[in-house]
């Protein structure tokens, strides 16, 4: 601090002999503690220090986090990328056959209908609005779907129809089949099979159950039907005590192998077809064993020995 500064004005007069009688030492000393008072730090600028400290440590670890959160936020972004990847790869395949399974509808709808007029790739896309399909594909329907598909009958020209379980679109042709299967000892066809083929046909079966010209029979073993041909030419009134002796042979629980054992006990042999399944129960027969006729043993050893008596024997009856 300096007192010649701080001194007011109207106290100079007075002291100013004083001051400048003043040791020279003392004003030695007092330059020095003012060197020294500089030279010693402010508790101002420790503070401004350890608070530049701390913020630039705040900032590192700001820093830091930062650019964890940056690395987290990119692995979170490629995991998103690739489950939209594989999400849209799965899309496509769903979004592939289900274009083919409504062509696949609406062929069997058209072959219901009675339509049996061949169609491209293209009149299908256009019937069933699906003109949008991109070219990979139409060229997948082309090449891989509708050839391989079980259900699309595919021509040499590149047309398409529906390719029902049997070829049959009218009555008669039901019925000329039916007749077939029944003559070769191939049982009836399926229900669900005949509704699948034949265009209109609860109609058919409803008019051909009524004129008895076809049974239809539940399984008992998964409940579905069969459709078999009448044959009326073998009917005939069978015994009501030869019913009851065969509803009261129980076959429940035996085999087929068990089964064909027993027959063939009985004398009684089944006879299978290619399939493996029987048809036919025929009666086998027995045949005796022939007797065979008693010879005479020729005695030619005993020529010298014998004698003739025929002669004797006749001359006896004469007499």
């Amino acid at each position: 601090m300096d007192y010649l500064s701080a001194t007011p004005t109207f106290l100079l007069p007075a002291f100013v002999p004083t001051i400048t009688k003043m040791d020279s030492a003392l004003l030695r000393e007092r330059e020095a503690f003012k060197r020294r008072a500089m030279a010693v730090p402010t508790v101002e600028n420790k503070s401004a220090k350890k608070s530049d400290g701390s913020r630039d440590k705040k900032k590192s670890a700001l820093g830091a986090q930062s650019q964890s959160a940056k690395a987290k936020q990119e692995v979170a972004q490629m995991k998103a990328a690739a489950a939209n990847t594989s999400s849209m790869s799965a899309g496509s395949s769903s979004y592939k056959f289900g274009v083919l399974a409504k062509i696949v509808r609406h062929m069997k709808s058209r072959h219901m209908d009675g339509e049996d007029h061949r169609l491209n790739l293209d009149e299908i896309l256009d019937e069933t609005n699906q003109l949008d399909v991109s070219n990979k594909v139409k060229a997948w329907l082309l090449t891989e779907a509708l050839k391989s598909n079980p259900k699309i009958d595919v021509a040499d020209d590149g047309t398409y129809v529906y390719k029902p379980p049997y070829d049959i679109m009218s009555k008669k042709a039901l019925m000329k089949m039916l007749r077939r299967h029944d003559l070769r000892g191939m049982g009836g066809i399926f229900l669900e099979d005949v509704q699948e083929s034949l265009p209109k046909s609860e109609n058919i079966l409803r008019r051909l159950t009524e004129e008895e010209k076809i049974l239809v029979v539940q399984r008992t073993v998964d409940k579905k039907k069969v459709v078999f041909f009448h044959d009326h030419t073998s009917d005939f009134k069978v015994d009501e005590e030869f019913q009851k002796l065969w509803r009261s042979v129980a076959v429940e629980g035996l085999d087929d192998a068990k089964i064909d054992e027993y027959l063939d006990k009985q004398g009684i042999k089944s006879m299978t077809g290619d399939d493996g399944r029987g048809k036919v129960m025929a009666k086998r027969l027995r045949k005796k064993p022939a007797r065979r006729r008693a010879k005479p043993k020729d005695n030619e050893h005993m020529a010298d020995v014998l004698e003739d008596y025929n002669e004797m024997t006749a001359e006896k009856a004469t007499g």
